[in-house]
């Protein structure tokens, strides 16, 4: 599938919602990705769902990237996800990172996510997967 308008930077928000502290993993990932080509927005710290909506509203990107290292995933996406829903924004690729029990990643997808990476993922892999699957504006994400 081509890129969603190739001449066109894929614009990404990586965020760190909920309490964890520990963002070198997602700078890691935005530098990875801006080196890529993308264009990322990175939040920064202690975000809300309600805040890292809004941010991806505003910058209209194609991908949000949630890095949660917590545990309270089960807690932060199904929020994320029902905002999402509530602005319409279903064309929006959502991928996790971090610490995901392999117990709640069917459940995480069968909620929208789109794709879910453990530590030790290659970024090369991250990459590609967002080339692969990210939607042009007003094609729902899938």
């Amino acid at each position: 599938m081509p890129e969603a308008n190739s001449d066109q930077k894929i614009r990404v928000l990586v965020a760190k919602p909920g309490l964890d502290g520990h963002d070198r993993g997602a700078k890691v990932i935005a530098r990875a990705l801006r080196d890529a080509g993308m264009e990322v927005i990175y939040t920064g710290l202690r975000q809300t769902p309600e805040m890292v909506v809004n941010a991806a509203l505003q910058e209209d990107v194609q991908v949000i990237g949630l890095s949660i290292l917590s545990g309270a995933h089960n807690a932060i996406v199904p929020r994320v996800m029902d905002l999402l829903k509530q602005h319409k924004m279903d064309d929006v690729l959502v991928l996790l990172g971090g610490i995901i029990p392999d117990q709640d990643i069917e459940g995480l997808k069968t909620q929208g996510v789109a794709g879910i990476f453990q530590p030790g993922t290659a970024m090369d892999e991250i990459v590609q997967f967002i080339r692969k699957n990210v939607k042009p504006h007003g094609v729902p994400a899938g």
